[in-house]
């Protein structure tokens, strides 16, 4: 299919798409609704696009209890991806509040409640804080791509420490995610899809009584190993930098996501 016809249908799809979801929205405290409309949007997109998923290791979740989920981040096509590969979880991104601005799709991301990060006010990125732990506790697991944006040749990228100290703080376990192939089928700085596999792996739970606030950085190169380890041969990173996280207090970290 032309590239130019796949973003026709994917605008046909987002646009009602994302106009259900924000009329949902003031109704919907949790936004558990209007993201139910993310889950048939996003599996249309995929669908659109030829991409198929692998999925490995789905089984090593219970399927009732929230987590964190903490992905690598190769392209724009992660997200569906993401959201199809966890389906049985209500997902909530944290994202940078910029989002929000994108016509239709980041009005949709307000009416789901995902978490924005205003990575310019401390005082506001605790607020953020604040709502990740009370979706947290509403049952609804979160999101976030520890490297902060994506790589542009598959290598990780120094991870932020703003999730970590989340983990830590709520005591709730972390999954780590590695996504394979999807930088292939849409590189950053590209807007034509291609069509093909993306294989996702998921991890064993990081359950964290072993950690505090003074171990974030053993923590993540946990999770850093992880996704080294599930990477094709052909797009390992580079581990220069691996770890590099700054100390910093909570505030600080949450603002550099």
């Amino acid at each position: 299919m032309a590239y130019s016809v796949k973003l026709l249908l994917i605008f046909l799809i987002t646009l009602p798409a994302s106009l259900i979801a924000i009329f949902l929205g003031p109704f919907d405290r949790l936004g558990k609704r209007s993201y139910n409309i993310s889950r048939l949007w996003t599996w249309s997109i995929l669908r659109i696009c030829g991409i198929q998923i692998k999925l490995n290791g789905l089984e090593r979740l219970e399927q009732q209890r929230p987590y964190i989920f903490m992905a690598n981040h190769q392209s724009n096509i992660d997200i569906p991806v993401l959201v199809q590969s966890l389906r049985p979880f209500q997902l909530r991104w944290i994202a940078k509040k910029e989002l929000l601005l994108v016509p239709f799709s980041g009005w949709a991301m307000w009416a789901s409640k995902h978490i924005v990060v205003d990575r310019a006010n401390r005082s506001r990125a605790m607020a953020s804080l604040r709502k990740a732990r009370e979706r947290i506790e509403g049952g609804i697991s979160v999101v976030l791509f520890p490297e902060g944006t994506r790589s542009a040749d598959g290598r990780l990228l120094p991870f932020k420490s703003g999730g970590f100290i989340l983990a830590i703080k709520t005591r709730t376990p972390i999954v780590p995610i590695a996504i394979n192939g999807s930088g292939a089928l849409l590189p950053r700085g590209d807007w034509r899809v291609r069509s093909g596999e993306v294989e996702v792996t998921v991890g064993e739970p990081v359950v964290l009584e072993r950690y505090s606030s003074g171990t974030i950085r053993r923590l993540s190169g946990h999770v850093r190993a992880f996704m080294e380890s599930q990477l094709e041969s052909g797009q390992r990173p580079d581990t220069d930098g691996a770890n590099n996280i700054p100390a910093s207090t909570a505030a600080q970290s949450w603002v550099e996501r």
